[in-house]
């Protein structure tokens, strides 16, 4: 396999530097990004992640580059593919800001990059094991337009998943600044409770997910009731099924949540459903 990255719409080697130091991104996270999952060697969902960047894009302010529209995006992802033989992999796509000047950039022009990282796993599927989560206490995020919004400022969850690590925990759930349960360290949530789905409203300040919105889809394509509705620890208490969902990684049930234990009969029906999708 080669290590190859795509730095504005050229294939260059990965294994050597490609931005400078003054990167806006590197100095002030100044942009956004995706995570798209590879099968077979075709990107899922690709509508709604262009979809999800141009809408944070705007909000950012940062102008799309000339050679980057819906039909280069995609191309772009199966050049590098075919590049570097990843046909079961994670691609990140970065766009940032590409401008000198300090907090105030002296423009406002966009360049990005591709990257692939290669999957043991050749499509979305369940784990034998529930994950052991709990709720993250040291910090609450807060609701505007940005929390919505897959930007380059991770900060939150970095912290959510060191100290989910510290405690021998799997994952751990964040806050928002009205104590609300919104998502996990690495996607959003969902609960289960007599066969129906819950999960937060966007207006609490949860990513707008890719795979959230399939999940959405799915459900309510198959005949399951779907509710964006606040949530806090009663709920969880209460639910039968406890589930986190990434574009990457797909479903990833929870197990445990301090001495409450889940199922995950919902979990895998939706996971079979995301399968099939996913490879039509």
């Amino acid at each position: 396999m080669k290590d190859l990255v795509n730095f504005n719409g050229d294939v260059v080697p990965g294994d050597r530097p490609v931005i400078s130091l003054k990167n806006r991104a590197f100095h002030f996270a100044d942009g956004l990004f995706e995570s798209l999952r590879i099968v077979d060697g075709r990107p899922c969902f690709v509508d709604a992640h262009w979809l999800r960047m141009t809408s944070g894009a705007a909000l950012l302010r940062i102008e799309l580059p000339a050679n980057l529209d819906r039909a280069s995006f995609e191309r772009y992802i199966l050049e590098l593919v075919r590049s570097t033989g990843h046909v079961n992999a994670r691609c990140r796509f970065t766009l940032f800001r590409d401008a000198a000047g300090f907090y105030r950039p002296a423009s406002n022009a966009g360049a990005f990059t591709f990257e692939l990282s290669a999957l043991p796993e050749p499509t979305y599927s369940l784990a034998a094991q529930g994950a052991l989560v709990d709720i993250w206490p040291e910090m609450r995020k807060p609701v505007n337009d940005l929390a919505r919004h897959k930007t380059l400022n991770c900060q939150y969850y970095v912290m959510a998943s060191l100290w989910a690590q510290q405690r021998g925990l799997d994952d751990c759930m964040l806050q928002n600044d009205r104590g609300n349960i919104i998502e996990s360290s690495s996607g959003n949530l969902f609960i289960v409770s007599n066969g129906v789905l819950y999960t937060p409203s966007l207006s609490d300040g949860c990513v707008g997910g890719v795979m959230r919105a399939q999940v959405i889809n799915l459900a309510i394509a198959n005949g399951i009731k779907v509710y964006e509705c606040s949530l806090n620890p009663q709920n969880l208490l209460a639910a039968d099924e406890l589930f986190f969902t990434n574009a990457v990684q797909g479903l990833q049930w929870a197990g445990t949540y301090r001495t409450k234990r889940y199922a995950h009969r919902m979990s895998g029906i939706l996971t079979d459903l995301l399968v099939r999708s996913a490879l039509s």
